[in-house]
């Protein structure tokens, strides 16, 4: 009996010493597993930053075409004058204006901005013309003038080299009533 339990004991030893790199081996695969688990969030983190400032800068482009609209329409002037306008031919428009009868434009109106509120790189805005007297979309002595107004914004940080653009487009009606009429 005891020579069993110094032979199984011979076993237990020579089979304890034969596996003494496993543990090393085990060791290393779980430090390239962790490792490949840390690069892996890393990149997805990095990914995530460069998506989110890309979104906040067309977001902010977005506002900043919004608010040139918004600015220009809010001065009378840049609507009254007709020699603010100049002759435009279907040519010169973006093409999905060229089908509209419009008439002239205005490149360079008004910004109404409130104090303190500056734009360190302004909407590029233009302001369409079309008139139309009578017939299509108005009553018989009516003149309407409409006005398409297009305004193009820019992401306002100084940070990137490619700035996102927004284009917001509103248009506004005015009728009036022709002097036969009154």
């Amino acid at each position: 009996m005891q020579s069993m339990r110094k032979m199984v004991w011979k076993k237990v030893k020579a089979t304890s010493q034969n596996q003494s790199g496993a543990a090393l081996i085990i060791a290393l695969i779980m430090m390239i597993a962790l490792t490949l688990i840390g690069i892996a969030s890393t990149l997805t983190s990095t990914f995530e930053i460069k998506l989110s400032g890309n979104k906040r800068g067309s977001t902010d482009a977005f506002y900043i075409a919004d608010a040139g609209l918004q600015s220009v329409r809010a001065i009378t002037a840049n609507f009254l004058f007709p020699n603010n306008f100049t002759p435009v031919s279907s040519g010169n428009l973006p093409v999905d204006l060229q089908n509209d009868a419009i008439d002239s434009r205005f490149t360079t109106p008004g910004f109404s901005l409130p104090p303190g509120i500056n734009f360190t790189e302004a909407p590029q805005v233009t302001i369409y013309h079309i008139t139309r007297a009578g017939g299509e979309g108005t009553q018989g002595g009516w003149t309407t003038n409409t006005y398409i107004a297009n305004s193009i914004g820019r992401d306002q940080t100084e940070i990137g080299l490619i700035k996102p653009t927004c284009q917001v487009r509103a248009k506004w009606i005015d009728r009036s009533q022709s002097e036969m009429d009154n």
